[in-house]
């Protein structure tokens, strides 16, 4: 018993310790939603992992008194693949496959990074940064705008912002993206974003449903038991267990617009939800959840050409009903 005493005393002050680093980090406000935003450093930052662009986390946003992200992974290291919070972006790596070991690789919003052997990607190893970049960060009272410059002796380089801007006198967030092709080499990538919603902390169960404009099919682990596809929503049968997993590789029914890119997440329970919409049509959408977090993870397809500078956005909307 003393040492389960012990033991747990430890435990609360390693939860303690935790709660007070001061990561690099900003608010911002309209007067109608608060947020608080993690800012890229690769000393201190919160999130110095590889898989994830490192601008644009959002640790927590509320609004009317409901509450919209959280930490929902139980383990913390600043470079484990997904210790990361909010609508983050990952963009699919370039020159991957064609690098040979100990030559690199570029994913945007991270580096240079340096591919290790011949074994296929991986989104949760972690891979040596060789060169990270510049980043630089304005901050104003509403939004704040994110830089990332980059050149690759290989012939990539880029100019990528991304400027999370709360709507004056609206509900609403927008990620405003541009990505300038300063390089050599054509880029051609996918990207999509993870959602981490945890609305009002409620776990994955039967309060949380998604909507979709369209009439949504799914395959993969949990359909059928756990989440079920009908008409428009997905709904769980049941609450999500330690082990549970749902995950579909890519979700059916959409068309080739950015119309059905609009989804909703909602918890029934405390009647609050967010509508995501997209500029640019799908290219796929993966879905997965774990015992805390639901997330639709709509992908859109980019390219951009030397010399080519290419935009687009993507707006949260949150309302209760």
């Amino acid at each position: 018993m003393k040492r389960i005493i012990a033991f747990s005393a430890s435990l609360c002050l390693l939860i303690s310790a935790f709660t007070f680093i001061d990561f690099p980090q900003t608010d911002i406000t309209n007067g109608i939603i608060n947020a608080k935003l993690y800012l890229p450093d690769s000393a201190s930052g919160y999130y110095r992992g590889v898989r994830f662009d490192w601008a644009g986390q959002v640790p927590s946003l509320e609004y009317k008194g409901h509450s919209y992200f959280g930490q929902w992974n139980g383990t913390y290291d600043p470079k484990l693949h997904d210790a990361i919070m909010g609508p983050v972006e990952e963009f699919v790596a370039l020159d991957f496959d064609q690098a040979k070991p100990g030559e690199t690789f570029v994913k945007i919003g991270v580096g240079v990074l340096i591919k290790p052997d011949d074994k296929k990607y991986s989104f949760a190893t972690d891979y040596k940064i060789k060169d990270g970049g510049k980043w630089t960060v304005d901050k104003q009272k509403d939004h704040v705008t994110f830089t990332h410059v980059l050149k690759d002796a290989t012939g990539y380089a880029y100019v990528y912002k991304k400027t999370l801007k709360l709507v004056a006198g609206k509900p609403q967030l927008v990620l405003e993206h541009s990505l300038k092709n300063t390089g050599t080499k054509d880029i051609a990538t996918s990207t999509y974003n993870h959602n981490f919603f945890m609305i009002d902390k409620e776990p994955t169960n039967e309060n949380i449903r998604v909507v979709f404009p369209f009439d949504v099919s799914g395959e993969g682990a949990g359909f059928g038991t756990i989440i079920n596809a009908k008409g428009k929503t997905l709904n769980y049968s049941r609450a999500m267990e330690n082990k549970d997993q749902v995950f579909s590789s890519g979700l059916k029914g959409f068309g080739p617009t950015a119309k059905d890119y609009d989804i909703r997440i909602e918890n029934v329970k405390t009647s609050a939800g967010v509508r995501i919409t997209g500029d640019k049509p799908l290219e796929k959408l993966v879905y997965w959840a774990c015992p805390t977090t639901s997330c639709p993870e709509p992908y859109i397809r980019l390219s951009a050409k030397p010399g080519e500078e290419i935009k687009w956005n993507i707006n949260y909307e949150f309302y209760t009903f």
